[in-house]
């Protein structure tokens, strides 16, 4: 297999957009270039080679388009099912700050310990965490046929992140359209193979990013994460009420450093408020799934892309995400006999 380096530059400005995505054959030192302007950027911002059409005669070769979502009579988008893919969860928050993508990776992680093929697809565009939790950089590969990429592995699951297209400090300075359009892709021009389940890493809020996957893909739940602490339950309340209203079921609710503990004397104390998520939960009638506490080393081995459910397999941290993968894989597989390891 031959192995590339690609750099993408984008200038915009407003709806007048180009991007060039240069590709160089690190074998031999060719270059392939692929510069599309204002009328083709927003049809494919991710610059994903597309199929080459049938010649016509007097026009030749054409390019593919994007895919598209079909449309229902009244104007929304149909779901569409990701091709190989058996459940599909997202893990969401209204807040940013609250730990989701640690929750993310590591409950991924543990449901791939669960004897599940699982995949990880990191939706936040412009802060995605994906590539440094996990441990993985560089451009993904193309399919034969140059019209998917090919996710990045690590841990035994499969990821795929914005993060990977763009360079870990450069900004991605989009408007909605080009998130969508992204999004899209992100969505449907991934070669996940076959999964048990794609755990999506929401970005903060209930936004667009959250109604287009809530309405492009069937999601089989969400897991909502928050902090005890009220300013963060009051967004989440938020998230939990767009799930309902667009008829995504919620999983349960995960409260996120519920408690600090002390790495010197393994003192508990409840700086950022006691149960708050657990009550929220209650009040609204969703399942607690379980708490994970704030310390040091769960932080620690994130930044250096090494997960606490893989880098510390027997440790109390881990058994917290544990605990919580159990129930999720129970709701999503309810005659499931797997027992938690």
């Amino acid at each position: 297999m031959v192995s590339t380096v690609a750099f993408r530059g984008t200038v915009a400005a407003g709806l007048w957009a180009r991007t060039i995505f240069w590709t160089t054959n690190v074998r031999n030192g060719t270059c392939r270039t692929i510069t599309t302007s204002r009328s083709t950027f927003h049809e494919n911002p991710l610059g994903i080679p597309r199929k080459p059409l049938p010649q016509v005669p007097g026009r030749g070769p054409g390019a593919g388009p994007a895919p598209t979502i079909p449309r229902m009579q009244r104007g929304l988008p149909q779901k569409m099912p990701i091709k190989g893919v058996k459940h599909i969860i997202a893990v969401a928050s209204g807040k940013g700050g609250v730990g989701k993508s640690t929750t993310s990776v590591n409950l991924a992680l543990a449901i791939a310990g669960m004897n599940k093929r699982v995949g990880l697809l990191d939706a936040d565009i412009f802060g995605p965490s994906i590539p440094r939790l996990m441990n993985l950089s560089g451009e993904p590969e193309l399919t034969g046929t140059e019209d998917r990429l090919v996710p990045l592995t690590n841990f035994g699951v499969k990821c795929m992140s914005m993060g990977f297209l763009v360079g870990e400090e450069a900004p991605v300075v989009w408007r909605g359209l080009m998130v969508m359009k992204a999004l899209q892709q992100l969505l449907h021009q991934v070669e996940w193979g076959e999964l048990d389940l794609l755990v999506i890493d929401m970005p903060p809020g209930t936004g667009d990013t959250q109604l287009t996957i809530s309405q492009q893909i069937p999601l089989s739940g969400v897991v909502i994460v928050s902090t005890p602490q009220d300013i963060a339950l009051i967004d989440a309340r938020k998230g939990v009420n767009m799930f309902k209203k667009v008829n995504v079921p919620i999983l349960g609710v995960v409260q996120n450093m519920s408690l600090h503990v002390c790495p010197n004397c393994n003192h508990e104390s409840h700086i950022f408020g006691d149960g708050g998520a657990e009550r929220t939960a209650k009040e609204m009638n969703l399942d607690f799934l379980g708490d994970v506490a704030l310390h040091s080393e769960i932080c620690q081995l994130s930044d250096k892309g090494q997960p606490v459910v893989v880098s510390r397999p027997n440790s109390k941290h881990t058994e917290y995400y544990k605990a919580i993968a159990f129930k999720v894989v129970a709701k999503l597989w309810p005659s499931d006999t797997i027992q938690s390891t």
